[in-house]
């Protein structure tokens, strides 16, 4: 799956409300991607681990809990691709989310729940980059 097939995906799912629930988004995102073919499923999980990676950096995390972080990052993505591209140019736009708590964990969890409706077992998936909180080493590292 391309970056651009993902944040259009996002978009298409995202509830039409101005303060959508972070479990809409993921239902309709696994209802997506749970009509096929898995190959769909492992690049969801690629480019949500990509985007979440690429926000996990000290200037947006510092001072946060790994599950708020986490969690808060995951907002970000849930805001959609104008939204992501702004706080990854301004780490400033990235403190309201963490402010206000505004958190999309059900979000993580939509590669995991289409693979298992599409295929009737667990995944126990990897992704090239690991969303988990601080392990972008180098995103952490005083330059």
């Amino acid at each position: 799956m391309s970056e651009n097939t993902f944040w259009r995906l996002v978009e298409e799912c995202r509830p039409s409300m101005s303060d959508p629930e972070d479990v809409e988004l993921a239902d309709a995102l696994t209802a997506r991607l749970a009509s096929g073919p898995v190959s769909d499923v492992v690049g969801f999980a690629e480019q949500l681990s990509w985007a979440l990676y690429r926000l996990d950096r000290k200037e947006y995390g510092s001072g946060l809990s790994g599950d708020a972080f986490l969690y808060t990052r995951a907002a970000v993505v849930a805001a959609g691709r104008d939204e992501y591209e702004s706080v990854l140019r301004d780490p400033e736009r990235f403190r309201p989310y963490a402010d206000d708590l505004v958190w999309a964990e059900a979000v993580l969890y939509v590669p995991d729940a289409a693979y298992e409706q599409l295929t009737g077992v667990e995944w126990d998936r990897r992704t090239r980059y690991s969303y988990e909180s601080y392990s972008n080493t180098a995103g952490w590292t005083d330059a």
